[in-house]
């Protein structure tokens, strides 16, 4: 390479950096010899910078949207076991992870079962699909949630905190029982379930029915206002089987007797 061409390269380099075309900055060189090498015209070179450039920032937007999601490693929903789960549908999560229709329409989304029947594992691998597909995901224990927005609302700041929120299109609230029946938790709790209805989506997984979401919320009124919102446009999915800690404990029984 030529000193003015050094010279130029190095100069583009700098312009790219200030304009954040990171895409094309590291590929723009190679695309050059490619160009001059087969004769390509300036609109097709053109086209292809800005094809390096839209796929690097794709690749940008998708490592952030995952970084800001916080979901559990490793849940995937082709590596959940819907054998032992006879009653939920992979074909219908497959659907359900397009979140084109339900996700604009703010609908929900509920998981009922016992501990370890695996409501975590399928919540998180719906996150990750509909991460992939472009939607912006927020996976969190209720009870991590709920106290962040307690100290939002100590400090005179929770309508702010509860509108920062919907700038994921699904909240993913785990272990929703398990939030403590105590007037400032279940209320900053009922706001966000409140703000987000038919606005922005929630997923939430329980150990308990609603027959016993009473142990919630502190009062029947705030209870039966909570479901009215969360099941109105709700799929909801009850997973009444055996755990799969306990079945996993069963088969190693058997296998270090035989």
């Amino acid at each position: 390479m030529s000193a003015s061409n050094s010279v130029e390269h190095a100069r583009i380099n700098l312009m790219l950096g200030e304009l954040r075309l990171s895409g094309v900055k590291s590929m723009w060189g190679a695309l050059v010899e490619t160009a001059d090498k087969e004769g390509w015209p300036a609109a097709r070179f053109l086209s292809a910078l800005c094809e390096q450039e839209l796929a690097e920032k794709g690749r940008r937007r998708l490592a952030r949207h995952l970084d800001e999601a916080h979901l559990p490693p490793g849940k995937t929903i082709n590596n959940f076991d819907f054998s032992a789960t006879p009653m939920v549908s992979k074909a219908q999560f497959q659907a359900l992870a397009g979140g084109d229709v339900w996700i604009d329409k703010g609908a929900n989304i509920l998981m009922f079962g016992p501990p370890g029947v695996g409501k975590s594992h399928l919540a998180a691998a719906l996150g990750m699909a509909l991460v992939e597909k472009g939607w912006r995901v927020l996976f969190t224990r209720t009870t991590d949630l709920v106290q962040k927005l307690q100290i939002a609302r100590q400090e005179l700041r929770l309508s702010e905190a509860i509108a920062k929120l919907d700038r994921h299109h699904l909240i993913i609230l785990d272990d929703i029982t398990y939030v403590t029946r105590d007037q400032a938790e279940t209320s900053v709790l009922f706001e966000l379930i409140s703000a987000r209805y038919e606005r922005r989506s929630i997923l939430i997984t329980a150990n308990q029915p609603f027959g016993e979401w009473h142990k919630i919320f502190p009062d029947q009124a705030m209870t039966l206002a909570a479901i009215d919102r969360v099941v109105h446009h709700a799929t909801i999915f009850e997973m009444n089987v055996d755990s799969y800690r306990r079945q996993a404990a069963v088969r190693k029984a058997q296998a270090q007797k035989s």
